[in-house]
């Protein structure tokens, strides 16, 4: 994982280490903050072979896309500047988490991918993740935002885990990292399928899902390659699932 020094930006309140993308880092920060141990993160290996999607223990509750964050990336965030931010006041608004933390792209698809789905409900009622959504009910995203930079449970847990992985992370939070991380999630209120970045202004609502599909389902794969596909086909892509252990 690279990544280049540049200036921050007003929007982030506070600086992290990066989460390297790797599936056991992820599953292990996932435990800490109070999911289940029966989940866990796995790699996708293929988004178009069947054999090798078949692999994957079904249902797959979230799915994280790991991509070079590229001028065709800016451009799509430069496009949402006229629009309102999220406000997410109605109980079946997905639960959003505004990123104000520089360099915190996993975490931030981490709690997208556990808060929405039907993971959610493998959460520890006394866990981090439980306390964060107990902040306001329903959760907006600036309230969620100061209970993210404020928990020191949750920036104990994320420390434990930020220098593991098989490269090195950078020694300054301030750095700029040219990695991103999104979670695509069917929620569990209104089975819609969601794309959340907390880097954009409010979640993209890829449309309905049927009550048999989840997230390995056409539609969100079909999302997922046309991304890779406006990205010149860029191979430095990566695809974890959220998901059920074997042996769980």
């Amino acid at each position: 994982m690279s990544a280049e020094t540049s200036g921050t930006t007003s929007r982030y309140h506070k600086h992290s280490i990066p989460l390297e993308s790797n599936p056991e880092v992820f599953t292990d920060l996932v435990h800490r903050l109070g999911l289940s141990d029966s989940l866990c993160f796995l790699d996708l290996l293929s988004l178009y072979d069947p054999e090798l999607l078949a692999f994957l223990p079904r249902l797959a509750y979230a799915l994280i896309l790991v991509f070079p964050t590229t001028e065709a990336y800016d451009e799509r965030i430069g496009e949402e500047a006229g629009l309102e931010d999220f406000k997410g006041s109605d109980e079946d608004d997905a639960v959003f988490f505004k990123q104000t933390i520089n360099n915190a792209y996993g975490l931030y698809a981490i709690l997208h991918a556990v808060c929405n789905g039907e993971a959610s409900i493998k959460i520890g009622s006394d866990s981090v993740i439980a306390r964060l959504l107990d902040t306001n009910l329903p959760p907006t995203p600036d309230d969620l935002a100061r209970a993210l930079e404020d928990s020191e449970k949750l920036e104990v847990a994320y420390a434990g885990v930020a220098s593991k992985g098989d490269t090195e992370a950078p020694t300054n939070a301030e750095d700029k990292v040219d990695y991103h991380y999104i979670a695509f999630v069917k929620s569990h209120k209104n089975n819609r399928l969601y794309q959340l970045d907390g880097d954009r202004k409010r979640p993209i609502d890829l449309g309905l899902l049927t009550a048999d599909d989840d997230v390995l389902s056409d539609k969100c794969l079909h999302v997922i390659r046309s991304i890779m596909t406006s990205e010149d086909n860029n191979l430095n892509f990566s695809l974890m699932a959220l998901v059920e252990e074997y042996d769980a």
